[in-house]
């Protein structure tokens, strides 16, 4: 058995900002933020505590308190080792440099081949992934010494029944288990492992937090910024394969089928809409560049082939290549770190900077993508939320579909309350709206992937939810077509007005 290093109480504090010293829920460069202190004193207070979930908003600060209790449970030899299980590959570099500076050597390329850890780490990063395909090598790792497994992001234990199957296996034996989540879940179908679920008054199993910090709190405590969302409508027209001609406008009551076809036909490349919208943003980016010049912009897509048209629209917008970030090429984790580092101005992914990823200097975002979940959503928006001094703001453009738009309504309301702003009733939509959105998302998402046919698209902009409505703008587009479930477009030479 290896020895274990001496750790000092602050270790995976220091690398916080040493912002405004004089507010506790900040932190200062030796001290924790207030609602991490107030999350390890709830956890101490039991010491027969073995599984404890905590949700915190993204940006708030999950990493250092994890490490920072984990940093605890080392000095106290109540537990010898440590196992992080984070979503991607990225995440797991991620980790690993965090714990680094916290004086936690956690080995982030180890493999289920290897067995075991060599002697000089602390314990291992991995993914949920990688567990699922070896979770008897996880098991024996995790029995080998009193290990603590920290579940980042817990709810993708409820990905596929295969995975929590598999994390229930390898991590049954723990000494302690901590789950993370940036968002706040529930399942009356496929439970989260080491998740406590009550039925509450409708019979439904909802999760309990043993310890939660929101946005709203977030934003009072100065620890994340507050977010505007402008939301663009547009009027659609496309024809089906079927030979139908069909128009919309987003955001105008219409069925959910007939909401998701105007909604995929907004986000193809080949039309005007997303070039209005990328255009928007990019003036919007010039502003906040003014007052923070490497504030950054961040495009969300819903696949590789929107991701690299988006680009290329950025390339013409901008004179300057966007970095590109696909899920399944190799050296993305490099490419979303020298982003990070440097003043570019935009990046565009798919998903893997959907959730997790650091990169605080982000202030501007395009939501661009089909995904509707309530979960996805709030990851998205957390990429920008991530404070660095007093007084920034983020704006993330979106369509003005009603799935979004309650969505986005659901975090304004937490947003003004916290900021003590007044609105007109009208502006927002009431919590049956959002109640609707979130029982339709699934079917929603699923006419997305629906195959559609020839479609050309009028765009109109417009700003809502949080902002003066600019003068309307229509443009004309050229209509493209998509096979069922290709991503390629061609365009063709009819145009519509």
């Amino acid at each position: 058995m290896s020895e274990l290093p001496t750790f000092r109480a602050t270790a995976a504090a220091e690398h916080l900002p040493p912002s405004f010293p004089e507010r506790a829920p900040w932190g200062t460069a030796n001290r924790l933020r207030a609602w991490q202190q107030e999350a390890l004193d709830t956890y101490f207070a039991s010491d027969a505590r073995r599984d404890f979930l905590v949700s915190a908003t993204p940006g708030a600060g999950k990493t250092t308190f994890a490490l920072r209790l984990a940093s605890e449970l080392l000095r106290r030899r109540i537990v010898d080792r440590i196992t992080v299980v984070a979503p991607t590959e990225h995440l797991k570099t991620q980790w690993a440099e965090a714990a680094h500076r916290a004086g936690i050597r956690l080995d982030p390329k180890f493999s289920n081949r290897h067995g075991r850890e060599a002697r000089h780490y602390h314990g291992v990063v991995v993914t949920y992934a990688q567990v699922a395909v070896k979770a008897a090598v996880h098991r024996e790792l995790t029995g080998w010494r009193r290990t603590l497994v920290i579940l980042d992001e817990v709810h993708h234990g409820g990905d596929a029944l295969s995975w929590g199957d598999a994390i229930r296996e390898a991590f049954e034996p723990a000494t302690r288990r901590l789950s993370l989540t940036g968002t706040p879940f529930r399942s009356d179908t496929a439970p989260i492992p080491f998740v406590t679920y009550l039925r509450d008054e409708r019979g439904v199993r909802v999760s309990q937090t043993d310890y939660a910090y929101g946005y709203g709190r977030a934003l009072q405590d100065g620890v994340v910024r507050p977010v505007l969302f402008l939301s663009y409508a547009g009027s659609m027209r496309w024809r089906t394969r079927q030979g139908e001609e069909m128009s919309a406008a987003l955001g105008q009551g219409d069925t959910k089928d007939v909401t998701a076809q105007a909604w995929r036909a907004a986000l193809d490349p080949s039309g005007d809409w997303i070039p209005a919208v990328l255009a928007a943003a990019d003036r919007r980016l010039s502003e906040v560049r003014q007052s923070l010049p490497d504030a950054g912009g961040l495009v969300i897509a819903t696949d590789q082939a929107a991701a690299r048209a988006y680009a290329a629209i950025l390339t013409e917008l901008t004179g300057r290549a966007p970095t590109v970030v696909l899920s399944d090429e190799k050296a993305s984790s490099d490419r979303i770190a020298r982003f990070a580092a440097s003043d570019d101005r935009w990046m565009v992914a798919v998903r893997m900077v959907s959730e997790g990823v650091d990169v605080p200097r982000l202030a501007v975002g395009v939501y661009a993508t089909s995904a509707a979940t309530p979960l996805y959503f709030a990851q998205a928006v957390g990429r920008f939320v991530r404070a660095r001094r007093r007084g920034e703001l983020a704006s993330i453009f979106l369509p003005s579909v009603p799935i979004l738009l309650a969505l986005a309504t659901a975090l304004e309301l937490e947003r003004d309350h916290a900021l003590d702003r007044e609105r007109d009733d009208d502006e927002l939509l009431d919590d049956d709206d959002l109640d609707r959105a979130e029982q339709g998302e699934s079917a929603s998402a699923d006419l997305l992937d629906e195959g559609s046919g020839q479609r050309s698209v009028r765009s109109r902009r417009s700003r809502r939810c949080c902002s003066t409505a600019p003068s309307s703008v229509t443009s004309r587009s050229r209509a493209a077509t998509r096979s069922g479930t290709s991503s390629a477009s061609r365009a063709s030479s009819s145009r519509s007005r």
